[in-house]
């Protein structure tokens, strides 16, 4: 296919930017999104001038909250528009912001928290999807792709919202590819490592820590890089993998199976 799209929710910095790279070198055009100021926002801006170089300037960045119902349906017509006669072959949801605090002391997670992060990192999904399925953008072999962590199944600092939010960002991709699999559209969440990025250093104060740690655990010696992860994502856009549907596909060099 040769008018071929991806829309990134999450695209400036870390996955989101090494995941846009990657597929516009591929030859897709990138529709991303992100929710950037400052310094963070220049780099998606210097982001969307390199992929522009690659891809034949095949590329459109929002910088708005694409959790946001309002802004998604705001932006719906304006993508149908911009692709044309083509398809979203990829929805990635690579959005990296959610309450980071615990349940009970020091401070006590609140209920708008959870709510917000549940929705940034999990349920906004769904919506998107909806609304991409019923302008009848995707086709078959299209991919809808989201990134979760250890966190879903592990108790850890700082991370219980989060945790919650992964889990349930699995189980609604779950259930994604399980109704739409007939039509030839698969879904899956990518586990990655332990990966040094921006959104890390939101997490703990002890990132450096974890990075140390997990290079001396994992298998491999090292942490994941966001080109790991790209290069799982080329990997999957394949047609060799579209059978590979409802699952969770680990890219962490062995990590979340060592000690």
């Amino acid at each position: 296919m040769k008018n071929k799209w991806a829309i990134i929710l999450g695209c400036s910095t870390g996955h989101g930017a090494a995941i846009s790279k990657q597929l516009a070198s591929e030859g897709y055009g990138i529709i991303g999104f992100h929710l950037d100021r400052g310094a963070i926002k220049k780099e998606a801006q210097e982001l969307k001038k390199e992929i522009a170089s690659i891809n034949n300037a095949k590329v459109k960045f929002w910088n708005e909250n694409a959790a946001d119902k309002e802004v998604m349906l705001k932006r719906i017509p304006e993508i149908v528009s911009l692709i044309g006669d083509g398809k979203v072959k990829l929805l990635m949801h690579s959005i990296a912001f959610g309450s980071t605090t615990n349940f009970f002391k020091p401070t006590p997670v609140r209920q708008r928290q959870m709510d917000m992060t549940q929705h940034v990192m999990a349920h906004c999904l769904i919506y998107w999807t909806q609304a991409i399925l019923n302008e009848k953008l995707f086709t078959r072999g299209s991919r809808i792709l989201g990134l979760t962590s250890e966190g879903s199944y592990k108790a850890m600092e700082g991370y219980g919202p989060v945790g919650v939010a992964k889990a349930s960002l699995e189980a609604v991709i779950r259930q994604i590819g399980w109704e739409l699999g007939k039509k030839g559209i698969t879904a899956n969440t990518i586990q990655a490592g332990i990966t040094p990025t921006r959104a890390l250093t939101k997490i703990s104060e002890d990132w450096e820590d974890w990075i140390e740690t997990t290079k001396k655990r994992n298998p491999m010696k090292r942490v994941t890089t966001p080109k790991d992860v790209a290069g799982l994502v080329s990997l999957l856009m394949s047609e060799k993998a579209d059978f590979v549907n409802c699952s969770t596909i680990f890219c962490d060099g062995g990590e979340h199976r060592s000690l």
